[in-house]
């Protein structure tokens, strides 16, 4: 049985590898707050911010795609681990590896931690 979370993960897959940037963010609530703990200036803070973010990949890496690998839920948080793959614009390979967990409230991304790496 598919959770509710389980199905924000589906959706916010499926608008990546889609290229869908509405759909993407329509995964996220406006007030959507964003971390690597890796990367402390990475901080996101609303999904304006992650708009930013995010169209400026799918320019930059017109072919990416995202794996989702494994997936777990617990009550209102959901983990993933996810492979990134792709060429950037400029021909060099794009390639990342790691887990996420998310906070999931009303069929949205409340918070999410990246612990997402190069490969």
């Amino acid at each position: 049985m598919k959770t509710r979370q389980s199905i924000v993960i589906e959706r916010l897959q499926k608008a990546q590898n889609a290229h869908d940037l509405e759909a993407f963010l329509a995964c996220f609530t406006p007030n959507f707050q964003g971390g690597q703990p890796a990367h402390l200036e990475k901080a996101v803070h609303g999904v304006e911010h992650v708009r930013k973010n995010w169209s400026a990949m799918f320019h930059d890496i017109p072919d990416f795609h995202s794996e989702l690998l494994r997936s777990a839920v617990e009550g209102d948080t959901a983990w993933a681990e996810w492979h990134w793959l792709s060429t950037r614009r400029d021909g060099t390979p794009f390639g990342m590896r790691g887990v996420s967990s998310l906070g999931i409230s009303a069929d949205q991304i409340e918070w999410a931690r990246l612990y997402m790496e190069p490969v």
